[in-house]
């Protein structure tokens, strides 16, 4: 008996669909490739429900006439390539045969379609792969399909579809990579009604970049060209000031597609290296030009991944690129109200300019004085109660191995005190944890406490600060070199992970709102997290199409800057948020919350201030590491000095 069956040809086209349609960003990406093909001068794209419910694309391109529409949605069925030849000189966005098919196999379609030299137009239906008989339109010249119910017969593929917000979110990213990589073309985005972009034909990358993201961004931005052995780079890239906290901002194009390479991205990372943070990306609109034989597009279903025949030459050609830049800038940002945002500038004068940087130096260390002065303050009143603790208190022992993404135990919750895993502070085996008292709140914080305090702090040896970056103090058996960034970011992040276990942080209302320029793609990602905002004691509304306001800020964080915090946690939500559990997105936030809060390698700490910072380290749990898992402290005993020198 025969075993093996031939699938029909409506069966491999929702297989091929499973590949080519992921999501309705995916439909909206092939449609506006077809438009570009077609030569189309504008655009409009409106969808409803995310793309769930309707998607639409209309272009004033070629046309088709009956003939051709009826073919265009047969498998395999392409203009782009006739011969072999052909696969090695693609020159178009779309050249597989396979998209119109897929999708008409998991949609209801309508296309309608005609050629400038016809008089009447064609109009054909799908519904699941089951074609109707083509009927006369009267239709403008160019091509209007309309998917409806995407997905409607492979109800096990809807049910991984996202919230409307989400979807929408992936089609903004798509109309973004088209509309950066065809300027000259009139492009239309609208969400249930709602224009999200209409871009104008004509503009220059600059000014489309300052539509669809920011105008900030789009003057921080400043032109790249290079041209060498049949590869042409031309773009824009940004001053590193304006790093992001993920890969999303480096939009590469090649031949007018985008495309994702890690060749491309290693030597964008090498060219910004020691110019941005290890841990942000630098913002990037390249484009690059060589011979199509010497790329090959057909890798991957989506067209998303190409291979170059000499991934090495692209590589060196586009860190030279970028670097050469770099390095022939001036990137001397001007200060304004405080933040360091804007354009590249060359100062208009060079008098002056020592004494400004001095006093801005001075402003500086004043206000990482004041924020390290605050936030001792608020927590010398937990020292005080450990130190204050009756006799035979033992506190509570610190939880071994504890999930890097869970929440502090329970018990803080109504103890108040912080779990140590200070091994003199541990407590005898068999023993009950026991609570520590109250913690005393601001108002009863008194002269009494500070003394507490300042009894508490003076038990830690001499310490020296150096590099105002290391703190080096000693111990019984030798002494330990200490990061002061790192240690303070692990205090706050426990102490924002108490805060947290208790209810949403605290808030400050802003008596002036924090207005920030973002893109649609990260408003909707604000929406699909407006409960975990809260819990974060973040508030914030819609402030025109492109624009939030910043109502509310957590008062840990007072010191921070509002709108980058925000531009940073909605970068991380459209990065991570589809991947992680909540559990770990809360560690991601409250990780990002506690760096930027930190004090800062380079800021120097008065020794009453080390003090402080080093009893801290004593009151929290897995103070040997940061949140990111760094160390925070080395330790080297006198054994291993004295081995150093040879004195064994």
């Amino acid at each position: 008996m025969t075993t093996i069956n031939i699938l029909s040809q409506n069966m491999v086209n929702k297989i091929a669909a499973g590949e080519v349609v992921e999501r309705p960003a995916s439909v909206v990406k092939e449609m506006m490739e077809n438009s570009m093909d077609a030569s189309a001068t504008r655009i409009v794209v409106d969808v409803e429900d995310g793309g769930k419910k309707l998607i639409r694309v209309s272009d004033n391109g070629c046309g088709m006439d009956a003939d051709d529409i009826v073919l265009a949605f047969a498998p395999h069925a392409t203009s782009k390539i006739i011969t072999d030849d052909d696969l090695f000189a693609i020159k178009t966005l779309g050249f597989r045969g396979e998209a119109l098919a897929s999708i008409a196999s998991v949609s209801q379609v309508e296309i309608v379609s005609r050629p400038s030299d016809a008089i009447e137009g064609a109009r054909l239906e799908i519904s699941a792969g089951k074609q109707s008989p083509v009927t006369p339109a009267a239709a403008s010249c160019g091509t209007t399909i309309t998917i409806r119910n995407l997905f409607f017969n492979t109800p096990a593929r809807r049910k991984f579809l996202r919230t409307a917000n989400t979807e929408m979110g992936h089609i903004i990213e798509q109309f973004t990579r088209i509309a950066l990589a065809n300027t000259e073309t009139h492009l239309s985005l609208t969400h249930n009604g709602r224009t999200v972009h209409d871009l104008p034909d004509g503009q220059t990358l600059q000014q489309r970049i300052g539509l669809l993201f920011s105008s900030d961004l789009a003057d921080a931005l400043f032109p790249v060209s290079r041209k060498e052995r049949d590869i042409e780079i031309t773009g824009l890239i940004a001053h590193p000031q304006q790093s992001r906290t993920g890969a999303q901002w480096q939009y590469i194009f090649l031949n007018g597609r985008h495309i994702r390479d890690r060749f491309i991205g290693h030597a964008i990372r090498e060219a910004y290296r020691g110019m941005v943070e290890i841990n942000r990306r630098p913002v990037v609109f390249l484009f690059l030009r060589m011979p199509p034989a010497d790329v090959d597009v057909n890798v991957h279903p989506a067209k998303t991944e190409v291979r170059f025949s000499n991934s090495n030459m692209v590589h060196s050609q586009v860190l030279a690129a970028i670097r050469d830049r770099l390095l022939s800038s001036d990137l001397t940002m001007p200060l304004r109200g405080g933040d360091l945002t804007g354009t590249p500038v060359v100062p208009s004068s060079s008098q002056g300019t020592d004494a400004d940087s001095s006093q801005d130096r001075q402003e500086h260390q004043e206000r990482v004085r004041q924020a390290m002065a605050d936030f001792f303050k608020s927590s010398a009143s937990r020292q005080t109660a450990m130190n204050n603790r009756p006799a035979g208190h033992t506190p509570v022992r610190a939880v071994p191995n504890q999930d890097a993404f869970s929440k502090p135990p329970d018990l803080l919750s109504h103890s108040g005190a912080p779990v140590t895993d200070d091994a003199s502070f541990m407590e005898t085996p068999g023993s009950p944890p026991v609570s520590a008292g109250p913690i005393p709140t601001a108002e009863q914080y008194t002269d009494r406490h500070i003394e507490d305090e300042r009894a508490y702090t003076d038990e830690i040896g001499p310490v020296l600060q150096i590099h105002n970056t290391y703190i080096v103090t000693e111990t019984q058996d030798g002494f330990v070199i200490i990061d002061q960034h790192a240690l303070h970011e692990r205090i706050l992040y426990e102490e924002l992970s108490r805060q947290l276990n208790r209810g949403p942080l605290a808030a400050q209302r802003r008596l002036i709102p924090e207005v920030v320029d973002v893109t649609a793609e990260q408003i909707a990602g604000a929406e699909n997290h407006t409960e975990l905002l809260d819990e974060m004691g973040i508030t914030i509304e819609q402030f025109g199409p492109r624009s939030i306001a910043v109502q509310s800020f957590p008062v840990l964080l007072d010191k921070a800057d509002p709108g980058e915090f925000v531009r940073d946690l909605l970068d991380l939500f459209l990065e991570r948020a589809g991947n992680l559990s909540r559990e770990e997105l809360i560690h991601h936030v409250l990780d990002m919350m506690a760096c930027k809060a930190a004090v800062k390698a380079g800021d120097p700490l008065t020794e009453v201030e080390i003090r402080a910072l080093l009893a801290q380290r004593r009151l929290i749990q897995q103070s040997g590491t940061c949140p990111h898992g760094r160390p925070t402290t080395i330790r080297l005993s006198l054994a291993e000095l004295e081995k150093q020198f040879k004195r064994t």
